[in-house]
C-alpha cells in the first residue's frame, strides 16, 4: 500500500465516550476553557477602580457567560447609599439609616440596544424631591454592550467622565453620588484595541481584559468536560440527546473548530442546530436521524451558489477533465467563501514553457486577478525551482502559469504545490494524471505546508468525481500537516473505505510529483546531476537543451582533419 495514502479512519475525528454519561449543567461547566476571563473577573471583584472588558467571539452566548461569571465568581457586599452626619452621600455596610438613597437590589444587569442616561445614573424629580436610583447605584455589576454604548457618543463620554471622577451627577439640583459599581463592557478584541489606542483614559479604567476563546483543546480538557458544557445548552432548551446523536454533534462541533482535537464553543450555532433538529424530529429527544437531517438541511439552505457552480461543471461550461493524462495541466483546488458558507471548487491550472531569460510569469498577477499572497507563492515557486535546477547556471526558459476560466481575483498560496507540479510536467513533457487534484503551499526548500479549507476542497473535488462516476483512480493530494483538520462527509469516508477514492498526504514536493506522474523524482549526485531516467533528470535534460548545452554536431572539415591526422 502507498505510504502516502490516508486510511479512512483518519478522515474524521474519533471520540471515546463513556457508556453512560450524565450531563451536569453548572456555572463552572458553562465557563469551560475561559480561564483568562475568569481570572480577570476575579480581579475585578478584588480591586478598586479597575473595570473589565470582555472580548467575545462570533457565536458566543452572552447571557450564559454573564450569568455563569456572576454565579461562579461574583462577590456581593451588602452596601447601602446613605447620607452621613455631614449630609454627604457615602456607601456603607447595611444598617438602619435616617436617609437611605439606594441599595444594591440587583447582582447584575445587562444593558444593550437603546441606552439612556437615566438608565445609568437614575432620575431626580425636582417637584417631589425624589431620587430614583439608576443601575450604577442598584447593581453590583453592570454589563454594557460596547456597540450600543458607542452609538451614543455622549453616553460613552459620560461613562469615562464618571470613571475619572468616581462620582456622577443625576441632576443639577441633586448632590453628586459616589460610584460603587463594577463596569464590564462586552465587545470584540478589535474594539478593545481601538479604544486602548484611541482613548487616553480607557487604559486606566479598563485594564482587565477577559478574552473569550471559541474552542476547547482536547489536550487540556476532556470530552466529559465538553459534554457538561453542552449540558448547559440542552438544559436551557429543555432537550435530550441520544448517544448516537451526541457522537454526530461532537463531529459537527469539531468541524466548526476546524480541528480533530478541538471542539467549538460557538454556542449560538449549536443552539440553532439543536432547535432545528427538535423541529424536524418533532420531539425534545434529539435522535441521530433528526440531527443528520438538520445538518443536511442547514447546508442545503446555504448552498445555492455551490449548486450553480456544480451546474457549470456538469454542463461543461467549465473544462476540467477528471480522467486521462495531460502534459502541463493539473487540477488545483480553491475555496469560495461567502459570509456564512464556504465550499470547494476545482480549478484547471496550465503551464507552458519556452526559451527565455528565466522568468516564471504569473498571468493572474499580470492581469490584475491575483492577490499579493498568490504573487508571493509564485515567487517562492520560482525560488524553489532555481534551488533545484539553477545552482550552477541560469535557467534559459520562460514559463506562463494560469488558472484557466477564472474571472475573479485569486489569492492565497495554497495552489503553489499544484503550480509547481504543473510546471515540472511542462518542462519534462511528462503528463499528469487528471484523476488527481492537488492543494498545498510550498517553501523555498520544497516542503509542503498547510493550507486552509482542506475539507471543503476535498469534498468539492469528490462531488465532481462522484457526479461523473467514481473509478477508483480519483483522489486528492493534501499537505501532511493538514491531516489534523480532516473532518469529511460520510460519503467521502465510505468511498475511501471501498477503494473508490483516495486521499494522499505529502510532506515534500518530490512526493507529489511522483504520485502525479508515476515516475521517481530522482536524487542529485555530488555534481548536482539527476539520473537520466528520473523525472528531474528529464527536467534537467530539457533545461540543458533550452540553454544550448547539448553536444554540437562536428563539422565536415573537423571530421576530415580528425580522419587524416598523423600521430607523432
Amino acid at each position: 500500500m502507498n505510504s502516502n495514502v490516508i486510511p479512512a479512519q483518519a478522515l474524521t475525528p474519533q471520540f471515546t465516550l463513556a457508556t453512560e454519561h450524565t450531563f451536569i449543567a453548572n456555572a463552572s461547566a458553562n465557563l469551560l476553557a475561559q480561564e483568562r476571563c475568569c481570572d480577570a473577573f476575579t480581579l475585578l471583584s478584588e480591586t478598586d477602580n479597575q473595570h473589565m472588558f470582555i472580548a467575545e467571539y462570533f457565536g458566543c452566548n452572552r447571557k450564559r457567560i454573564i450569568e455563569s461569571l456572576i454565579e461562579a465568581h461574583g462577590v456581593f457586599k451588602e452596601h447601602v447609599l446613605q447620607l452621613d452626619e455631614h449630609n454627604s452621600p457615602v456607601w456603607q455596610q447595611a444598617h438602619p439609616a435616617k436617609t437611605l438613597l439606594a441599595t444594591k437590589q440587583h447582582k447584575f444587569h445587562y444593558l444593550s440596544g437603546t441606552i439612556r442616561k437615566a438608565d445609568l445614573v437614575g432620575q431626580y424629580n425636582v417637584e417631589t424631591n425624589e431620587y430614583k436610583p439608576g443601575l450604577l447605584a442598584s447593581c453590583h455589576y453592570l454589563f454594557i454592550c460596547a456597540d450600543s454604548l458607542w452609538k451614543r457618543e455622549n453616553l460613552w463620554d459620560l461613562l469615562l467622565e464618571i470613571l475619572d471622577k468616581q462620582r456622577y451627577q443625576v441632576h443639577s439640583r441633586f448632590i453628586e453620588l459616589p460610584l460603587n459599581c463594577k463596569i464590564v463592557l462586552i465587545g470584540s478584541s478589535h474594539q478593545y484595541g481601538s479604544c486602548w489606542l484611541g482613548e487616553p483614559s480607557f487604559s486606566r479604567h479598563f485594564p482587565l481584559l477577559g478574552e473569550l476563546v471559541n474552542e476547547v483543546d482536547l489536550a487540556e480538557h476532556s470530552i466529559s468536560d465538553y459534554c457538561d458544557w453542552l449540558a448547559g445548552i440542552l438544559t436551557d432548551q429543555q432537550l435530550q440527546l441520544e448517544s448516537d446523536a451526541l457522537s454526530l454533534l461532537l463531529r459537527f462541533c469539531s468541524k466548526l473548530a476546524d480541528h480533530q482535537m478541538r471542539l467549538s464553543l460557538m454556542a449560538t450555532n449549536i443552539e440553532q442546530l439543536l432547535a432545528q433538529a427538535k423541529a424536524y424530529g418533532r420531539s425534545s429527544l434529539i435522535t441521530l436521524n433528526a440531527l443528520t437531517h438538520s445538518i443536511a438541511m442547514l447546508n442545503q439552505r446555504h448552498n445555492a451558489s455551490e449548486r450553480l457552480s456544480e451546474q457549470n461543471f456538469d454542463d461543461l461550461f467549465i473544462n476540467l477533465p477528471t480522467q486521462d493524462e495531460v502534459v502541463g495541466q493539473i487540477n488545483g483546488l480553491t475555496v469560495v467563501e461567502n459570509a456564512e458558507f464556504s465550499y470547494g471548487e476545482p480549478a484547471r491550472i496550465t503551464a507552458s514553457v519556452h526559451y527565455g531569460d528565466g522568468e516564471v510569469a504569473d498571468i493572474e498577477r499580470k492581469s490584475e486577478l491575483g492577490g499579493n499572497i498568490h504573487a508571493k507563492g509564485m515567487m517562492i515557486l520560482s525560488a524553489c525551482l532555481y534551488r533545484i535546477f539553477g545552482k550552477d547556471a541560469p535557467l534559459h526558459l520562460n514559463a506562463n502559469i494560469v488558472f484557466e476560466q477564472s474571472y475573479q481575483e485569486i489569492d492565497g498560496d495554497s495552489a503553489s504545490l499544484a503550480e509547481y507540479c504543473c510546471l515540472i510536467s511542462a518542462i519534462a513533457e511528462k503528463p499528469i494524471n487528471q484523476s488527481l487534484a492537488a492543494t498545498g503551499a510550498i517553501d523555498q526548500f520544497g516542503n509542503v505546508q498547510a493550507i486552509g479549507g482542506v475539507n471543503e476542497k476535498i469534498e468539492g473535488f469528490f462531488k465532481l468525481c462522484k457526479r461523473r462516476g467514481l473509478t477508483g483512480n480519483q483522489g486528492v493530494i493534501i499537505p501532511c500537516s493538514n491531516m489534523q483538520q480532516l473532518n469529511l462527509h460520510q460519503d467521502v469516508i465510505d468511498a475511501v473505505t471501498e477503494g473508490l477514492f483516495s486521499i494522499y498526504q505529502v510532506k515534500h514536493i518530490d512526493e507529489a510529483v511522483e504520485i502525479l506522474m508515476q515516475l521517481p523524482a530522482g536524487t542529485a549526485d555530488e555534481d548536482n546531476q539527476f539520473p537520466d531516467e528520473s523525472l528531474y533528470g528529464l527536467v534537467q535534460s530539457r533545461l540543458e537543451s533550452l540553454a544550448g548545452y547539448q553536444e554540437e554536431e562536428t563539422s565536415l572539415f573537423a571530421r576530415l582533419l580528425d580522419k587524416f591526422k598523423f600521430s607523432s
